[in-house]
């Protein structure tokens, strides 16, 4: 049993060289990770956000479908990422009055590796959408922060960040 000191990175080897880390003798095992972002607009920003129309269209809609479609692209993102396909990913969106907006993100796979960074790269990329739409009432919306929630499955076994809101 290795002791915390022991522990090294995963993606870099003994020679201190970056490596992807070989999951081939692994056994898939369903995984499923939950992320979080916020995504603080101001209230001029969330006043608009909750009242009529945006002149970009929906917004949440958009953050939703981008977070999704970035999830399946994270292997493209992040270089040493294995290829998963995600049997599941959900963004959900919550506003947090008065200035604020909360984003959950899900993602599930039978996988030999975890699918925390498809569910990060999610609730980022959502985030991120968000600001793209929105720049044009302020430059000061601020992302932040982005991080695990929870994760289950594999070898690690289950995550649970202290205070975390899984959702369910």
């Amino acid at each position: 049993m290795s002791r915390p000191d022991d522990r090294r990175l995963s993606h870099v080897d003994r020679e201190g060289r970056v490596r992807m880390v070989d999951v081939s003798a692994k056994s898939a095992t369903m995984r499923k990770a939950i992320a979080s972002a916020q995504v603080w607009v101001g209230t001029r920003v969330f006043d608009q956000l909750t009242g009529p129309g945006m002149a970009k269209g929906d917004v949440f809609a958009t953050a939703k479908l981008a977070g999704i479609q970035a999830a399946k692209k994270t292997p493209d993102l992040i270089p040493l990422c294995h290829g998963l396909s995600p049997d599941f990913i959900d963004v959900q969106i919550d506003l947090r009055p008065p200035d604020a907006l909360h984003i959950r993100a899900e993602a599930r796979v039978e996988a030999k590796t975890g699918v925390e960074m498809e569910a990060l790269v999610a609730a980022g990329v959502a985030a991120l959408t968000i600001y793209d739409m929105c720049k044009s009432l302020s430059k000061d919306i601020t992302i932040g922060p982005i991080r695990l929630e929870e994760k289950s499955g594999g070898k690690s076994g289950a995550y649970r960040r202290a205070g975390a809101d899984s959702g369910e």
